[in-house]
């Protein structure tokens, strides 16, 4: 369990350590057959005893991210473990077990050396013996171990072209400039990226209760008790709560965030979680995606005062506030029907030891066209020019998403800035 916890794939995700050793002590105890997920949310991860598994699967998330992580140890730095941890579907209680051993091949031993051999006698005088040329045939068994080398190196060459024509055709990305330059300094800076999307079902609650829910009380979700408080009429607070059992997502973000897990195939190091289920600590450790706009994804607020262009929401409408306007900018970006807008920042996680990317779009089309953006080699090497830079640098850029009737949304840069001073 030590080893297991203090690997690449765990040692910065301090909850899912605690939630590893729990379920590993517990499950170690006589009579332990089963653990229950009730019990890990209030022991681990701090529920209150009455919590209800149905609207609320942090236990189910995060065993199943434990799950392919201590998978990821034993088939990398693990491999050589004799004893190994398993996490089997469907259940809490770790299995562990003696690794299968892989049949062990015999050794053909080495040729005899010729001075240890036993010599012949020598030959009488009466019938001397042939002196054959060495030169005159190849000895049998030298040629079918050359034959076996040449064999043997052009496997190697052909599954070494295989591999590299595999890798070039998985990773395509990585041979666009533009794009490798910006997704490298997310994918690889940090042993695991998360993206997290947004809950619409708190920014639903947030617009019928016109109520600004924070971070905090998000997280503690003492906002339940305050909307009672709040003079909300019966059946408004009936519906409000109905729709917090739900947990809400967006298809165009789901579709967005397939997207960039595309740029890790293998799933090793991306992880995708609902904003209601993710956890401080992570941001503290991991490269971080934030998807969606303050209102429907609370954790944004953490970067809120970073941004100089702030989505803004009242009255039923969403504008985009420019903090420090140069000439020629105006101090607010209003949406229309066929004009949206979409944040983009680039900017140090909390701890300085990683990355976030927020992208708030003020529709679910402008977040579709900023994800085109951030995956088109031509949009971000023309972005790339104009920031006159030899790699990307911390940025915000402000994209301008239009559309005219019958053509598809697409995404132009409005106005940027850069942030040398955060490197």
């Amino acid at each position: 369990m030590e080893r297991v916890a203090g690997s690449s794939q765990l040692k910065r995700a301090v909850r899912l350590q605690e939630l590893l050793f729990y379920i590993s002590k517990r499950s170690l105890k006589e009579g332990c057959d089963r653990v229950y997920e009730q019990e890990i949310g209030c022991q681990v991860f701090g529920r209150p005893e009455s919590y209800d598994t149905a609207y609320d699967n942090i236990v189910r998330t995060n065993i199943s991210d434990l799950r392919k992580r201590i998978e990821q140890y034993f088939n990398s730095e693990g491999r050589h473990e004799k004893l190994i941890m398993e996490l089997p579907r469907g259940s809490y209680v770790p299995v562990f077990k003696v690794r299968e051993q892989e049949p062990v091949t015999e050794a053909v031993p080495p040729a005899a050396n010729e001075a240890d051999s036993p010599q012949p006698a020598a030959p009488s005088p009466q019938a001397p013996a042939a002196v054959s040329n060495p030169n005159r045939f190849f000895p049998a068994r030298t040629a079918i171990e050359i034959l076996i080398l040449a064999v043997a190196i052009g496997s190697a060459l052909f599954f070494w072209g295989r591999y590299r024509s595999l890798h070039h055709a998985v990773y395509a990305w990585q041979d666009e400039p533009a794009v490798s330059d910006f997704w490298s300094r997310i994918l690889t800076t940090n042993p695991d990226t998360d993206i997290v999307l947004s809950d619409a079902s708190i920014g639903l609650t947030q617009t019928l209760s016109n109520r600004q829910i924070s971070l905090k009380d998000y997280l503690s979700r003492s906002y339940l008790g305050q909307l009672q408080t709040d003079g909300i009429s019966a059946d408004k607070l009936t519906a409000m709560n109905r729709i917090l059992a739900w947990n809400l997502g967006s298809p165009e973000e789901y579709v967005l965030a397939r997207r960039i897990s595309a740029l890790d195939p293998l799933d090793q190091h991306i992880h995708v979680y609902d904003a209601r289920f993710y956890m401080a600590d992570l941001m503290r450790l991991d490269n971080v995606i934030l998807i969606g706009a303050r209102e429907s994804n609370p954790w944004a607020e953490v970067f809120d005062d970073r941004l100089n262009f702030p989505l803004q929401f009242g009255n039923g409408s969403i504008t985009v506030g420019n903090r420090s306007p140069v000439p020629g900018e105006p101090k607010v970006y209003a949406q229309t029907d066929s004009v949206h807008y979409c944040d983009v920042a680039f900017l140090p996680n909390p701890e300085h030891n990683g990355v976030v990317l927020l992208i708030e779009g003020t529709n679910a089309e402008a977040t579709e066209a900023a994800g085109d953006f951030l995956l088109s080699e031509e949009q971000l090497a023309n972005f790339k020019k104009a920031l006159h830079a030899k790699t990307f640098p911390y940025f915000e850029a402000l994209l301008k998403v239009s559309s005219v009737q019958g053509t598809p949304f697409t995404a132009t840069v409005a106005a940027f800035r850069t942030y040398s001073n955060l490197h």
